[in-house]
Formats: structure tokens, sequence, C-alpha cells
């Protein structure tokens, strides 16, 4: 199943289902906004497959680029499996840290 984050206005990032859903598990422990956190739950819980930042609160919006910006990528690298597909997936990872870039 594909996935899309709308990150910015006529900015989306497209990835697998299980990358999508890796993306937000990282995000909803490390976010401070209770609401935000809540809302990536239900996404996942809800397997809705997309998620449109610039629908949240801007406090929300601003905390997920910062958390996206800082470590994300790393944390991809420690701990996604390593395989055939990881390269890819880091790539992936760090075109949608370049998208939260205004």
């Amino acid at each position: 199943m594909a996935a899309l984050i709308m990150v910015r206005p006529g900015r989306d990032w497209q990835s697998t289902g299980g990358l999508f859903e890796w993306t937000l598990e990282y995000l909803i422990p490390r976010l401070g906004d209770q609401k935000t956190a809540d809302w990536l739950r239900m996404v996942v819980a809800e397997n809705l497959g997309s998620l449109w930042i610039p629908d949240l609160p801007d406090a929300g919006q601003e905390e997920i680029y910062a958390l996206l910006r800082a470590d994300l990528v790393a944390t991809a690298r420690r701990e996604l499996p390593d395989g055939p597909a990881k390269p890819a997936a880091l790539t992936q990872l760090r075109e949608l840290v370049a998208l939260t870039w205004s």
C-alpha cells in the first residue's frame, strides 16, 4: 500500500505503507503536543495511509518539522532492519526531511 504525507502545500512525500507507519511511530512518542500525537496514533490505528501536516495546528506542524530534521534519518539508520531495501528507505527519509524546509 502506498502512503502520502503532505508536508507543505504543493510538497508531498510518497512512500510504502510500512515506511509511512514507521515515520509516524517515530514521531508519536517524541511529540510534546498531545493532540497532534493522538491524531497521528489515530492515523496509524485506522491505517489511513495519509497525513496532511498543514491541517495540524501551527505548533504541531513546527514540532513535527523539527523532529523530522533532528534525528529521523539517524534513527532509521539504527532501527530499520538491514537489507537491500534499507538504502532506498533512507534516501526516501532524507527526501522527506528536505521537504520540511520552507
